[in-house]
Order: structure tokens, then sequence, then C-alpha cells
């Protein structure tokens, strides 16, 4: 049976069918065994995979779940279909959702992978107030970043291995309540086996080498990949020499920084603080 291929410029959404018949040719599953789990006929599938039709969300919603692809499908559907998305994002979510360690600085706010719904809300919300933007495409980023947690609830998920400046926990977002469930969620965090969280106190002063957030990404062919953001846009490094450097300041960081228990610890005072200021 002779395959059709499909040149990735040749539609906007020829990169996603292209990615949906590799994952599922590497399921050794036939188009007419994928599409009933995907609630449509084999035919439908095959425009789709050849991007003759552009796929719902619900379809790539059931091709992650069918085919165990950690979220990626769904990532790359929102890429195409929203313009909401901080540009360059995308690329990079698709990268880390195949990753097998990832490891973040984050200054400021709780990293996305770790923020509660609420938090998001609130974060995203925000946003959408100080730049004009509308709630609709507000409430697509949010679905975008709880989306992208999935990745952490699969059978093989990736070590997450944070680190947060106590800004992160000392900036009140969404109000008491919110802020009280956020950092919960990150006590309940740092009992997963495949997550670390450590905290850089603000006593660390200036021998904290870092002052915006930076993300280390470990594929599964080793090559190391880094993410940042300048001006509302986000950029990947694949160059050996600045990843390994970044990679050196992010370890010696991570040296230096509270330890996961006491990091837990830490956690849980800063919530307690909280809690007896509000009342």
């Amino acid at each position: 049976m002779n395959k059709k291929k499909v040149d990735p410029e040749s539609s906007p959404w020829a990169p996603f069918g292209i990615q949906l018949r590799n994952s599922r040719e590497a399921k050794g599953l036939l188009q007419e065994e994928l599409a009933p789990l995907l609630e449509c006929s084999p035919s439908h599938l095959s425009y789709i995979e050849l991007a003759h039709r552009p796929p719902s969300r619900r379809l790539a919603e059931l091709a992650d779940i069918a085919l165990d692809t950690g979220g990626t499908l769904l990532l790359m559907w929102y890429q195409l279909k929203n313009a909401a998305i901080l540009e360059g994002f995308p690329e990079y979510a698709r990268y880390e959702a195949l990753a097998e360690r990832i490891r973040i600085i984050e200054v400021n706010i709780v990293t996305g992978l770790l923020q509660t719904q609420a938090y998001a809300t609130a974060i995203e919300m925000g946003y959408a107030r100080q730049t004009d933007t509308s709630e609709k495409l507000a409430e697509e980023r949010i679905d975008f970043r709880l989306n992208r947690q999935k990745i952490l609830e699969r059978s093989s998920p990736p070590l997450l291995h944070v680190v947060l400046d106590e800004s992160c926990l000392r900036r009140v977002v969404g109000g008491r309540d919110v802020m009280v469930e956020q950092l919960l969620h990150l006590e309940e965090m740092t009992t997963r086996r495949n997550v670390v969280i450590q905290v850089v106190p603000f006593s660390m002063g200036e021998e904290r080498p870092f002052t915006h957030m930076a993300t280390l990404l470990t594929m599964p062919n080793r090559k190391l990949l880094a993410y940042g953001e300048i001006e509302q846009r986000g950029y990947i490094d694949r160059d050996t020499k600045s990843t390994a450097v970044l990679a050196n300041s992010y370890d010696r960081l991570a040296i230096e920084a509270l330890g996961q228990a006491e990091s837990r610890a830490f956690i849980r005072a800063a919530r307690r603080d909280l809690e007896w200021m509000s009342t």
C-alpha cells in the first residue's frame, strides 16, 4: 500500500497531520482501528492526516489519550488555533511534552506546570485587564496552561525540577484564598516522586545567578534545549555551549537553594503566615 507523503509546508495543519500519523503508526494502529476511538470515520481521519481537513479540539484530545502522546496533539492544535498564546511558546510546549527532564527557575510567580486553576485564572485575567485582551482569549490561555500539566499525570512522566524564588511564594495572586490553595498545592507536589521543588530565599541576596525565568529540557536523545522569554516573545536556544553554561548555573543554584524537605517547610510557613495575617 502506497503511503502518500505530506509536505509539512503544504498547509498550516500539515504538521498536525504528520504527527498524528506518526503517533498512530508508532502504536501499530491502522486508521480503521484508531478512527472509532476518535469518534470519526476512517476516511475523515485520513483527510486529517493528509491535512485536507483541520481537526477538532475533541479529536486532538481523544488522539492524545488513545496514542499516549502526553498532550502533544492538543498543544499543536492550540498553536494553530489560538493566536492568544505567546509567540514561540507553543513550539516550546511541544518539546516540553516530549522531554524526559524539565528544569525550571522561576521568579515572581509560580511556574505554569505547578499552578492551580484559580491561580492561573487570576494571572491570565489580570493580564487581560492590563492589555485589553478579551476574556475569551484569556480563557483559552488558561486551558492551554492547564492542559500542559497533563504530562505530569501520564504513566511515564518527566522528572520536573523547579527552583522557585521566594517572591513566588510571597506575591499574593488572586487574593488570600487563591494563594493559600496554591501554596497547599505546592506542598502536595513536593511529595511526588517525579517532582522536586526548591526555594531560593531572599537571604541569598545577590548570590542567586538568575534574575529572570529560564527552562532547560533534556530530550530523549539527551539533547539539551533552553527556553526563555523577552519582550512578549519566547525563544528556544539549541546551542550546545550556551545551554551548557545555563545548565551549570542552574545546578549551582540548586546546590545553594534550600533542599526539598526544607523547601516544603518553607512553603508551609509562608502559607501559615498568610493565613495568620488574614485573621
